[in-house]
């Protein structure tokens, strides 16, 4: 039912909380887990956007890794730079995939940043379900 996951991963409190619903969906279903990681460097310095470079390929390291440990052997893991939500939705388009699992904020609750939403945004465009997790 679910044969590709995509899950975009940050340093977020809200994809820590993410994580194992995306590990118990991989292991119900045998999916191939694709991990994202964007960067969207518009506002940062050089100098950052090499740092943010080094500490997305550590976290995509380390995510992959814990999800082996568990006993999920087919992950795989993208480095992308762009606009967050269409960078998402780009890559749930190019690779086929089956549900996009991702962590929310919850701005969206109160009304206001709700357009700027990624969440949000990830629904409104994706070419597939959307599994948001608060």
């Amino acid at each position: 039912m679910f044969d590709k996951l995509l899950f975009p991963i940050d340093n977020s409190r809200e994809t820590s909380h993410a994580l194992p619903l995306v590990a118990d969906m991989a292991q119900r279903y045998q999916s191939q887990v694709y991990l994202l990681s964007v960067l969207d460097d518009a506002e940062l310095s050089p100098e950052q956007v090499q740092q943010a470079r080094q500490n997305i390929q550590t976290l995509l390291k380390q995510t992959e890794s814990g999800l082996h440990q568990i006993g999920l052997s087919n992950v795989k893991s993208e480095y992308r730079e762009g606009k967050v939500p269409f960078v998402i939705c780009d890559v749930a388009d190019e690779l086929e995939i089956d549900l996009i699992i991702m962590g929310c904020r919850g701005l969206s609750l109160s009304g206001e940043g709700r357009d700027d939403s990624v969440s949000n945004r990830v629904i409104n465009l994706s070419p597939c379900p959307v599994l948001v997790v608060p």
